[in-house]
């Protein structure tokens, strides 16, 4: 995975497929992760801050194991101060995009991101299905955005514990998979009140069922060995394994089969910062995990 003083700095999906970043002082490297792929590696040492815009942490901090963002409180804010999804950056010139995402049943959110970005933030953030609304100015976007939270009652956050819960129970038809997006765009091209700097998309749906290796997730997908028991990583510890064969990539989330029959959850945002070195694809985790909540653990792969 990494060699000696390689740090990871999470997980990316800019060019359509899952990738860990690694930087070792002024070098970076990235390595690409297929379906199948045994994974396992060992963490070592402490975990660092990543360090904001590209820049190292100046301070050297050593942050929890725990936090998704991996970062100090002066580097997040750093961060924070130049993120258009804070809203704090009025003036960007670049075209953006409304979007409605879909997670699983009854959970959609409507966002933006950046034209350029393609779909890389649908992917991000795990999207089951999406489809694009429309496309325009910045501040134009953002109020299509508030327009439709008011209108149609979606958020434009879920958590990420919401989705990896939901997984489990996706249907395994793609028309089913799509229909709360059909319907919430019929009644999101209908309402009045549109900035009219904001051209309207026509609709399509898009799918990433198969690119995040979940299109048999379902119910009615075809049976495991048993039932399949989910354990999420909740933080890595200097000497703690996670190992597994990778069946499947959603937005941050690893899904790794291990040789237990059993489905360890890594979110990969706990990795940044980490220096990892590999490990034996055999090992049972050795960092603490929680268990997924009963009720979401069968059907899954």
């Amino acid at each position: 995975m990494g060699g000696e003083q390689w740090r990871c700095r999470g997980l990316s999906w800019g060019r359509g497929a899952p990738e860990l970043r690694w930087v070792r002082g002024a070098q970076t490297r990235v390595s690409r992760l297929t379906q199948g792929q045994e994974i396992a590696f060992r963490a070592v040492g402490v975990r660092q801050c990543a360090g904001a815009r590209g820049h190292v942490c100046p301070l050297g901090a050593v942050v929890s194991g725990r936090s998704t963002g991996g970062q100090c409180p002066e580097c997040a804010r750093l961060d924070r101060a130049h993120s258009v999804a804070a809203d704090t950056v009025a003036d960007d010139p670049r075209t953006f995009r409304v979007y409605l995402a879909w997670f699983g049943p009854g959970m959609v959110k409507v966002g933006i991101t950046a034209e350029e970005r393609g779909t890389a933030r649908l992917l991000e953030q795990g999207a089951v299905v999406f489809c694009w609304l429309g496309r325009g100015p910045l501040m134009a976007a953002r109020r299509t955005e508030e327009l439709l939270r008011a209108a149609l009652g979606v958020p434009d956050r879920v958590a990420y514990a919401r989705k990896r819960a939901v997984r489990p129970v996706l249907p395994v038809a793609a028309d089913e998979r799509a229909a709360e997006v059909v319907e919430l765009y019929a009644r999101a091209v209908a309402l009045p009140g549109w900035p009219e700097a904001l051209e309207r998309t026509g609709f399509e749906a898009v799918d990433h069922a198969r690119v995040f290796g979940l299109e048999h997730t379902g119910p009615q997908g075809p049976a495991a060995a048993g039932p399949a028991v989910l354990r999420v990583v909740r933080e890595l510890v200097d000497g703690g394994v996670v190992a597994g064969r990778l069946v499947a990539a959603a937005g941050p989330d690893l899904h790794l089969g291990a040789h237990d029959g059993r489905v360890t959850v890594l979110d990969t945002r706990l990795l940044s910062g980490w220096e990892l070195v590999a490990a034996d694809p055999r090992s049972a985790p050795t960092v603490p995990v929680d268990e997924l909540p009963t009720g979401v653990q069968d059907g899954l792969f």
